[in-house]
């Protein structure tokens, strides 16, 4: 089988860009005609920035020059960021080193400025590409020929020299076959390092950052092999132009101090750093961003696919996960368990302690009652566990019982099934499909019998399982021709002994497993090697890129805690075919990542690493905003530019269509036909072109901007009034109620509701498939299939009528009786826990409903609200948001200067109040002002006083309608309630749909 060969596009604009914007930094710097070296004792002459080879005892080397000054690069940063649209620097952002230097004369100190530059791409683009094409141009515009590149792992090491191995031949084409050198740096192979400084070649070296962090590393150890002279002397004298590969987790965080590690870049005496990544933490002097928006605009990504499972709400067996152990005020641990609240069960996070029962802590679940109180917590690193008194122990990260099983089966199965859609997808394209399980145990993927063999684990088995029953359905029949045995295998780290084991991915071990992996990179693309589905640790996820990777499942015993732009990004890249080129049909290019969460879940974590990792604040628009906008009152094309952007962004803050965070408020509504974009005179003939830019920051979906707010301003005058006084003594007054109800109507009631709840089916799992769009807006999504899996879990059975009457308070006869008439009692053994939910539900609204018949109210001192307590709320301050606030015109008619409200009907209702004059006084009452019912606390929305020589003290609930059968059950029993407290306190009461209705209903 002959290997397929990757070929490169050497004409991707974006690509040329980004090579551009680093050679533009150094215009002006002369071709190095001849290579320039320094030995002992010499001084460079000239105005050049660095003196490097001089004072190191015995080195010769061949070193880059620099002869511009930081003016001038401060000039060439500035172009570069104006043509990138890039915010402009103010500085130059660079490293003052101190050169400890000696010649025949004696040791002396020059002072240098290292400067530092970025360039953002996004994960998949090519930024290896990039920055290796970079150093090839820099060497053909000025003649540096020593370059570094330092990474921050072992994975991220084998990916660049995979690289650099098959982009040889297409650098060695397009420059001209210039010779060059690479290496990894290997304490080993010290003669390396001598060779890197005096070789007049282009010399690439790779080197991790560990290999020289600390000073105990053999690079900064003098060495008799080198003449009593340390490694990294030879580096330092051929001042190298050092390019930093994800510099965020290569030197840390580095935008409050210094770290160690950026220390250790700098004792490299570089020429100046080039930075690349998807995710700076400090973007030192930003040349060109690539964005995730920016990269899905222009289609060089996969589009993302989640197919999202989860389990419905299965309480039938026990549950018990252990999320963390802490000892730093006593030893405790968080579990997550089944609890038991008013609404039904729940899984929640409980702190426990030694001894605590979760019996207790899960307010009596029966699941709970023997044997789970806390015998033993550990909080050792490396063995952190909980052990309970029936002898279970559960360490760090797992869980008992639950559907975890369940779930990973039917997310293989999943996967399985999207596999082959894309396979038929792509069928006579010469696309390979490639599907990757990441797991978290080694063991339930393949398993070390004791004669030596081996053996899957369960997910070898339910994949073997769920391949066999597709491959034979009739869409899926022949597409792949090859045994199960053939189609999947695992790559993982071994020990000695050839056994593969679990590790965290920076062990020696992993090493053997990076090149395997990237060794096989193109063995795997070709259409005749059988492997399609590929099993690898969760350790080794930051050494997977293989292009043709469509299909993304991790398998957790627990839902997913990984960064989701860390699952995705094994994928993003473009796919090849069998010619080696990049496939770019938007049909066939979606990773479908299969996640065991909720897809709302999935995308408010993907986005939230997004606007961490890039600074990305969705929805909300930059000051250089309009800068790539082109002009159209210009006699040739050109952009309005970053002056010109900032002038127009300051005026849509002015004017209101923007806040002061940037985001589009309610102002900005070009829907409506008479919404002119007020702009500067200037740029005004550019309405059009801002407000479709503006419009690209704005949710498809979005009604209303939720972030301007008003605090609502107390009118005292108004609470002082002897009227409002008057009206505030009649409705507060407390009331309590009793009931009587026929038991026998109850039951009669009870069961017919039983007999038609929907019906009940085992715990399933549910598929929904969302195809996700990004842009300056955030994440959306559309649902583009989905399905139910049921479960072969057999539930356990609880003890119902105990449940039953924890929850309803009623005797176990009655209840013994409902569940008889409701002829419902089988469906208890299908899903216990559910029937128990619903069942108690129409116990309870039954019950509600023939309470509410029989309830009588009657007076009892005191208030049902205080006044004061809404003088101390406003003191404290009540902000609401100004889209559903109504402006009051006459401030002497109620408590505040805005009156909140919740529907159109309720606007409507107090503009007509705030400007009839018979209307003396209104107020919407307080969320706080809440009469007691059996149905729950009851809010009433208006109190009213009419002017005239009778004044009338209203209370009236506003509804859209006044036929109370097209109101919620709820809506009415309260209404009911609400009618017989404010007769019992002779208030007059009613339910209107308008003030006309108020006064004379």
């Amino acid at each position: 089988m002959s290997l397929l060969k990757l070929k490169f596009n050497a004409t991707l604009d974006y690509q040329k860009h980004a090579v551009k914007a680093v050679v533009d930094l150094f215009e002006e710097q002369p071709l190095a005609q001849d290579a320039f070296t320094v030995s002992v004792g010499q001084q460079t002459g000239g105005s050049q920035l660095s003196l490097d080879g001089d004072g190191f005892s015995g080195i010769v080397a061949v070193s880059n020059q620099l002869v511009l000054t930081q003016e001038l690069l401060l000039r060439n940063l500035r172009k570069v960021q104006e043509i990138n649209n890039v915010v402009l620097a103010d500085e130059l952002l660079s490293t003052s080193l101190d050169l400890e230097l000696e010649d025949e004369k004696g040791t002396y100190k020059l002072k240098k400025q290292v400067p530092h530059f970025s360039v953002e791409m996004e994960t998949g683009t090519g930024k290896t590409y990039v920055y290796l094409r970079t150093l090839f141009e820099l060497n053909k515009t000025y003649g540096f020929t020593k370059f570094i590149i330092v990474v921050p792992s072992v994975p991220i090491r084998e990916g660049v020299l995979k690289s650099i191995h098959i982009m040889r031949e297409h650098f060695r084409e397009l420059y001209d076959h210039v010779p060059f050198d690479h290496f990894v740096y290997d304490p080993s192979k010290l003669g390396q390092v001598r060779q890197f400084g005096s070789s007049n070649k282009i010399q690439i070296m790779v080197i991790n950052i560990q290999a020289f962090e600390k000073e105990q590393n053999i690079i900064n150890r003098e060495q008799d092999k080198l003449s009593g002279n340390k490694p990294i002397d030879f580096i330092r004298a051929a001042n190298p132009i050092v390019i930093i590969d994800e510099p965020q987790s290569v030197e840390g965080d580095t935008r409050k101090d210094q770290t160690k590690r950026s220390e250790a870049l700098h004792n490299l005496n570089p020429l100046c750093t080039l930075r690349y990544s998807a995710t700076h933490k400090n973007p030192y002097n930003l040349l060109y961003s690539l964005g995730p928006i920016e990269a899905y605009d222009l289609k060089l990504v996969k589009r993302i696919e989640v197919a999202s499972m989860v389990e419905e709400q299965s309480f039938n067996n026990t549950f018990v996960a252990l999320k963390e152990v802490d000892n730093k005020n006593g030893i405790k641990a968080k579990l997550q368990i089944n609890v038991q609240d008013k609404t039904g069960p729940k899984k929640k996070l409980v702190t426990v302690k030694q001894d605590d029962d979760l019996h207790l802590k899960s307010n009596f679940r029966q699941e709970y009652q023997f044997g789970w109180h806390i015998r033993n917590i550990s909080c050792e690193p490396g063995i952190e566990h909980v052990e309970f008194a029936n002898g279970q122990v559960l360490r760090l990260g797992e869980q008992l019982g639950g559907l975890d099983g369940e779930l990973m089966r039917a997310q293989i199965y999943e996967t399985v099934e999207q596999h082959l859609k894309k396979e038929l997808a792509v069928k006579g394209k010469g696309i390979k499909v490639l599907s990757l399980f990441f797991i978290d145990k080694v063991s339930n993927y393949r398993e070390y019998n004791d004669d030596g063999t081996t053996s899957l684990g369960k997910l070898g088995l339910w994949f073997e399982e769920a391949y066999n029953e597709l491959t034979q359905k009739p869409l899926y029949r022949g597409l792949l021709n090859f045994p199960v045995a053939e189609v999947h295998n695992g790559y993982f780290s071994q020990d000695k002994k050839g056994i593969a084991k679990d590790t965290t991915g920076k062990t020696k071990d992993d090493e053997d497993t990076y090149s395997l992996i990237m060794r096989d990179k193109e063995r795997l693309l070709s259409l005749d090697e059988p492997l399609r589905f590929i099993f690898s640790h969760t350790a080794l996820r930051e050494g997977w890129d293989n292009p043709n990777v469509f299909q993304i499942c991790t398998l957790n015993e627990t839902k997913s805690t990984d960064r989701k732009r860390q699952e995705i990004g094994r994928g993003l890249r473009l796919p090849v075919n069998q010619n080696g080129e990049r496939v770019h049909d938007a049909s066939v290019n979606r990773l479908t990542v299969i996640a065991n969460e909720s897809y709302d879940d999935f995308a408010k974590q993907l986005q939230t690493e997004y606007e961490e990792d890039y600074g990305i604040g969705f929805g909300k628009l930059g000051i250089n905003a309009f800068a790539k906008l082109a002009n159209p009152d210009a006699s040739q094309f050109v952009n309005i530019g970053q002056e010109a952007s900032e002038a127009i962004f300051n005026s849509l803050q002015k004017n209101g269509y923007l806040d002061a965070e940037g985001r589009v408020t309610d102002k900005f509504d070009p829907k409506n036909p008479h919404f002119i974009l007020d702009l500067p005179p200037e740029w005004a003939h550019m309405r059009p072109q801002v407000t479709d830019e503006i419009n690209k920051y704005v949710f498809k979906n979005r009604i209303v901007n939720a972030r301007d707010k008003r605090t609502l301003t107390l009118r005292k005058n108004v609470t002082l009034d002897p009227t409002f006084r008057e009206l505030w003594e009649r409705i507060s007054q407390r009331t309590r109620f009793r009931v009587t109800f026929d038991t026998d109507e109850l039951v009669k009631a009870a069961a017919k509701a039983i007999a038609e709840m929907p019906p009940i089916h085992r715990s399933r799992i549910t598929t929904e498939v969302y195809r996700l769009d990004t842009n300056k807006a955030g994440i959306e999504g559309e649902q583009i299939s989905g399905g139910v899996r049921e479960i072969s879990q057999s539930p356990d059975l609880p003890d119902l009528l105990a449940y039953l009457q924890n929850s309803t308070e009623l005797t176990r006869h009655t209840l013994v009786e409902i569940l008889k008439s409701s002829g419902r009692l089988k469906d208890f053994l299908e899903n216990p826990q559910v029937f128990i939910n619903q069942v108690t539900q129409c116990i309870q609204d039954v019950l509600h409903h023939v309470t509410v018949q029989g309830i009588e109210y009657e007076k009892v001192g005191g208030s049902v609200y205080e006044m004061h307590n809404i003088e101390q709320e406003a003191e404290r301050g009540i902000t609401r948001y100004l889209n559903n606030l109504y402006e009051v015109q006459n401030q002497d008619k109620t408590l505040f200067d805005f009156v909140e409200y919740d529907s159109e009907v309720e606007r409507e209702f107090a503009k007509a109040c705030d400007n009839d004059e018979r209307i003396k006084f209104y107020c919407k009452l307080p969320a706080s002002f809440k009469i007691d019912t059996p149905v729950g606390p009851y809010n009433p929305d208006w109190a009213l006083v009419t002017e005239g020589e009778e004044k009338l003290y209203l209370v009236r609930e506003t509804k859209s309608t006044r036929n109370r059968k097209e109101l919620r059950e709820s809506e009415q029993d309260k209404i009911a309630c609400g009618e017989k407290h404010f007769a019992a306190i002779g208030v007059n009461y009613d339910v209107v749909t308008n003030l006309a209705e108020a006064l004379h209903g």
